[in-house]
Parts: C-alpha cells; structure tokens; sequence
C-alpha cells in the first residue's frame, strides 16, 4: 500500500469551498488550494553532467553548462534552437541527461531524441512505437517497451523486436509484479554490459479476477482486472535474461519456499555475468539472497539470509563498489532492528555493519572509500546526509541546517546539490563540496502563501499510547486563534505503513486543505502512530496481525492531549481520511462513537481478507492463520455500533481499494438500520483526480460545515 499513501498524499493538496474572508483579509481561495497556482515554491533545476565534470541549469529559455568549482557559465543551448533542429513545439527546455560528451537525452513528443550541444546538431531521434509503455533507455540508440502484455526492444536502426511473444494475456512480461510491493518500480533491468537485460515475467493464471464497471458505454461494460486478494491464489514470478546479441531468452527460475515466492531488488554483477535477486517466501518471513548464472539461470549460491516471525520486507537492490567487484552495500531493517547498511564480501562471505546508529538511514552514493547515506538519528522527523570513511569508520556530517534534505552526490563524488526546507523555511538549494569544506547557496526561496494569513502551525510530540515512543504532531490553529473561544476540531488521519505525514519540512508537510479548514474556524490536527516509517522496526511491526489497533489507541493519545485545551470542543470532533486513512477513519468512529460525532472516509478498507496478497499477508499474516485478527479489525461487525455522521467516497473504478469494501460495509449499515451517506465517483480510480478534485473536496468540506459547526 506504499503506493497509496504516494498517490494518496498528492490527492490531499485538493480543498473544497471559498469561505467569506474578513474586510481586508486573503485567504486561501479554492483554486489556489486545489490547484496551487501561485504557491509553487521556487526552486532551480539543476542536473549533473555524466562524468561530474559540470553541471547543467535552466534559465527560463536557455540552458547552461556550470563549473562547479569555479562557477563559470557557459551557454550550451536555448530552447528556440532545440525546437529548431529538432523540429518540435517545446514548451520548456525539457528534463534531460547530458553525457560527458556533451549529448544531451530528452523525450520530444513521441521521440527519444539525442543531441549533440557541441555543434547544435540532431545526433538521433527514436520514434516511440505506436502502442509502447514503460518505456525504458538501455543503452546509446536502444530502448525497451512493453505493449500489452509483451515486451519488446528497438536497435539502432529503428526496428523493433519482440522479447517475449505470449498470447496467453495471463503472461505479462517487462512490467512491475507484485502490485508495486518490496520496493519494486518496473519490470526491466539493463546489465552494466549493455547487451543484456533482466526482465519480469509473471503468470497470473490462477489469480481471480475482480470486475470494474465502465460506463462510458452506450449498454456499459465489466472490465475484468486480475486482483489477488489474501488467503487466495497468487502469481507466479520468474526472471528472463535476454542478450540483444543473440535474441535468446534464459530463465531464472528459483526453488526456494513455495512456487508463489516473491522476487525483488534485482541487481547485477559488475561483470554482468551474475544476477543478485532477493527472494521471499509468500509468508514474507524468510529471504534468501541468491546469485544465478546470466548464461544459463542456473543458481549459484545463497549468499546470505534474513528471517523474522513477524515479517521480512527487502526494499534496496544491492550497491556493488567500483574497484572492488567482490564487495557490495546490502540494506536491511532485520539484523539489527533499525534499517542500516551492511558491507559483504562474495570472496569470504563476511557482513560488516557499517552504520552503527539506532536510526534509518538509505544509502545515497558510494565514492572510493567514502560512503554517501541518509540517517534520521539527528531526528525522527529530519533528514540529513552524512559521508563514512569505510577505512577509518569516521563520519562527517555534511547536512547541519534543520530539515529534510535531498541531496545528489555529482558523478566523480567531489559535490553535491542540496535541497532542503524546514518548518518555516521554504526551500534553499545550495551546491557543496563532499568534504564539508566549502559550500555556496545558489536559492533561498519566498513563502508564496505569506500574504494569505495562514494559522500557526506548531510542530511537537505527545507520548504514545504504550508510553514507548515520542509521536511527532501537526497542529493548524484557526485563523486570528483565540484561547477564549472553542472551535470544532478535525483528525486528519492516515497512519499506515510506509507513511511519514510530519516531518520537519516547509510548513510541517501540511496539506493545504488542512490550511483551508483551519481559515475557516477549525483545529486541524495530523499525527504520526505506530505503524509508520522511519522509526526502527519495534515501532513499525507493533502493528501486525492486528492493523489499527495500536494505531487507533496511538491517534486517541494524541486527541485526547489535543482535547485536554479548553479552545478545543469536545462535543464537536471529526475525522478524516482516505484509503488506510479511510480505514482508520471508519474504525475510530464505530470504537469510539462517543468521541466522533462527524467522519469523512475515502476509498476505505473495511475487511482485510479483500485487500492484496502482498500487502495484506504481510502485515496481517494468511487469513487461515491469523482468523482472530482478521475478525477483530474487520469493520463489517462495526457498522452497528456506527452513531455520528459518516460519509463514505470511493472511486467506482478503483483497482486498489476495490468496491466490494465499502460496499459490503454500506449493505452492514442496511441490515443494521444504520443511517450512512455515500458518494461514488463513477469514472475515478483510488484517487479522484484533476478537476473533480475540486467536487470531492467540497463535498468533504460542506459535510463538515453541515454537521460539525
């Protein structure tokens, strides 16, 4: 469910209705908090040149070649030129990588295009076939595409192969398996010799198929997508690794655990000889890290192992060192209970830990002896970047500013670009050296919301409920706040795995609707429980085998401390939130009716038995195993107990969420004679996007109006 608190965090920038400023008073109106027109912060594009010799920066037309050493500019080309040559309508100079040589890569239209900046010359142009997704650069004049359920590769000269050539729809090659979980993001995987390529392929024979209606029919139609939900049938997962040169085809095909094992964080050997692969078994209790032959797929060996009774969840490929071809980076959250990097070495079968914090940190980036990673042990909430002598074991902290960073090591490992923001700085973008020793600002961006009279935003901690752990807090007090009056008060909730909602960014994450609603008289209230990241594996894992449960007694700490201030109306609490976040929602308005009287929850999970394979099993064990915990979360036997109003909005196509949720859980309320209101979105998916956002959150804002105020 990774991706749904991404796709879930975008949708939640949307607002619903314009309030009635005071006389001389800017608010936030709708269009600006749906759409954000004028409040995107500024920010420069920078992008290191592949042999870290420059970088490149753009400049409203143009675009420069920047010494970074001496900040000399020189100018490498204008969009009028590249529009010119190219023969195309570009409207910006687009997002790009520019080689050592000075070849600049861009898509134009339907074209990969090459460019040389040198002379100002087309050097290639790649039509994209007709039909082609995940598309995917292998190499100088090749790439990879998939259409339909096939994949396929172009040569230099134009013409196109297939790699795969199933007409059983149930074989899908090249495209991303296991619903997006373990950190997997596509289907392809280039070899560093360029004439290979690793590739998915997944048999969905024997997973059911779950119908979504199409309305937009003139008799309307059923659209059959293949869901795997937990305790039933699963896909089936092997590796191909096909060689450009000779167009043939081997497979991988491990033995491990059961035949419905789980494959992830695909790497290849230096040599490209060797394929790395994480595999998990369905119970996602134990992996193995095995090496395959990329000749003929035949297994290697185990190079090491991880298992927990709880769950294991591999997320990073391997990193293997340049220079040293027998030693690689692994990252894990298992060994040592926190998610830290490990050194290994293929000839003598060690593992040295080598980020010794009780933190998380993610690698970045290795440089000869130096090592580049993220850590949040300066806090929970912060993300800072720190460099490691792998020689000496010393680290340099090169990030001390207050914030979250994101920071991008230049290709010969000597700077780096950092971007960062915190509670009430916007953005600053500065580029440094790798040895903390010199560093120039190159933007210090201006709050674009400083004329539209914001709330205060506070930023803090109330213990959870376990008394175990500090729960970081955003608070939204009502515009012109006064301490003498009581205002309504909205949970704004999320709280699942994989989910961070405060964090010591510009304005603490908020969500402009959260901005919006406080505008127009309400606390708004956002906390982080048990159960989301970054935060050591104790903290997330209290959540298995029984979600919600230490989430919801988490976020009632958390209100009551919000409810003991006397600005605060305890007769005046309402909830909110979409997809886990609608789970939580329906969960604390049935256990705790007597504190929520007004909930809006959106594309809600309602019993766990209908959620994926992947996600669900891992977190709420097989169904057959863990029968209490399925009972006892389920919200079907809730909707009884259902007394305040709620409303439930769900995309009528959505194939994440499915509708057998909320609609199982309305037919409850029917059967119980229990008064709920519900609003599908006929032609939507999990989230509701574009310009129906607008509709969804003003339907969500005037149910509170109508009921909370």
């Amino acid at each position: 469910m990774k991706r749904l608190f991404f796709s879930f965090l975008a949708l939640m920038t949307a607002i619903a209705t314009e309030g009635v400023a005071q006389p001389n008073e800017r608010l936030l109106t709708m269009e600006e908090a749906v759409l954000g027109r004028g409040l995107a912060i500024e920010n420069i594009q920078c992008t290191w040149r592949s042999n870290g010799a420059s970088y490149t920066v753009i400049e409203g037309k143009e675009l420069y070649d920047v010494n970074p050493e001496t900040n000399e500019r020189k100018l490498l080309t204008t969009l009028e030129k590249m529009n010119r040559i190219v023969g195309a309508d570009l409207k910006r100079i687009p997002a790009h990588t520019l080689t050592g040589k000075g070849t600049l890569r861009f898509y134009a239209g339907r074209e990969l295009v090459g460019f040389d900046t040198n002379v100002d010359t087309m050097i290639h142009r790649f039509p994209i076939p007709e039909g082609a997704q995940n598309l995917r650069y292998a190499d100088e004049g090749r790439f990879l595409f998939t259409r339909e359920n096939n994949l396929y590769h172009t040569e230099r000269d134009g013409s196109v192969y297939a790699i795969t050539e199933n007409a059983d729809k149930n074989i899908v090659s090249g495209q991303s398996v296991s619903r997006n979980e373990f950190g997997i993001v596509g289907g392809m995987f280039p070899a560093p010799d360029k004439i290979q390529v690793a590739f998915f392929q997944k048999d969905e024979s024997n997973v059911k198929t779950f119908p979504l209606l199409n309305i937009n029919t003139r008799t309307g139609e059923s659209v059959e997508i293949k869901y795997p939900m937990a305790g039933m049938a699963s896909e089936k997962v092997r590796l191909g690794i096909y060689n450009y040169e000779t167009r043939k085809t081997v497979w991988v095909e491990p033995t491990d655990f059961d035949e419905e094992r789980y494959l992830t964080c695909i790497s290849w050997g230096p040599d490209s000889k060797t394929v790395y692969i994480q595999v998990l078994d369905r119970a996602q209790k134990h992996m193995h890290l095995n090496a395959y032959s990329a000749e003929d797929g035949s297994f290697i060996k185990t190079i090491l192992a991880e298992e927990n009774e709880k769950y294991v969840e591999p997320q990073f490929d391997l990193h293997f060192i340049k220079g040293e071809p027998e030693k690689f980076i692994y990252t894990t959250s298992n060994r040592d209970g926190w998610r830290n990097l490990y050194l290994c070495s293929l000839a003598d079968g060690s593992i040295e830990r080598l980020t010794k914090v009780d933190a998380d940190v993610e690698l970045v980036a290795v440089h000869g002896r130096y090592l580049y990673y993220y850590t949040t042990e300066f806090s929970p909430v912060e993300r800072h970047l720190v460099r490691l002598d792998r020689k000496t074991g010393k680290t340099l902290r090169l990030t001390t500013e207050p914030g979250v960073h994101l920071c991008t090591i230049s290709p010969d490992g000597r700077y780096f670009f950092d971007s960062y923001s915190s509670l009430d700085v916007p953005r600053v973008v500065r580029i440094a050296q790798t040895d903390g020793k010199k560093s120039r600002e190159l933007l210090r961006a201006e709050d674009p919301s400083k004329e539209l009279n914001y709330g205060t935003i506070e930023l803090g901690t109330v213990k959870s409920a376990d008394g175990n752990y500090d729960n970081y807090y955003r608070l939204i007090k009502p515009h012109n706040f006064d301490p003498a009056k009581k205002y309504p008060v909205i949970l704004y909730v999320y709280g699942g795995p994989h989910s961070q909602m405060v964090t010591n960014s510009f304005q603490a994450q908020l969500r402009r609707w959260e901005m919006y609603m406080a505008q127009r008289g309400y606390v708004v209230f956002v906390m982080d429980n048990r159960g989301t990241t970054n935060r050591g594996l104790a903290f997330e894992q209290a959540i298995h085998g029984q979600c919600g449960k230490c989430e919801m007694a988490d976020q009632m700490a958390g209100l009551e401390w919000l409810l003991a201030h006397e600005w605060c109306d305890r007769d005046r609490v309402g909830v909110h939130g979409w997809s886990y976040g609608g789970f939580m929602t329906i969960s604390l308005m049935t256990n705790y009716p007597e504190v929520f009287k007004v909930g809006v929850a959106g594309g809600p999970v309602i019993d766990w038995k209908w959620y994926e394979v992947m996600y669900g099993e891992r977190y709420m064990d097989h169904p057959e195993k863990n029968k209490e915990g399925y009972a006892s979360t389920s919200l079907l036997p809730m909707a009884e107990k259902l007394e305040g109003k709620l409303l439930i909005c769900q995309g009528a196509i959505d194939p994440t969420v499915v509708w057998q949720h909320s609609l199982n859980f309305v037919e409850c309320c029917i059967k119980a004679g229990v008064q709920v209101d519900y609003f599908p979105y006929p032609t939507h998916e999990h989230n509701v996007m574009g310009k129906d956002r607008i509709h969804l959150m003003q339907k969500v804002t005037d149910y509170f109006e109508d009921y909370l105020r």
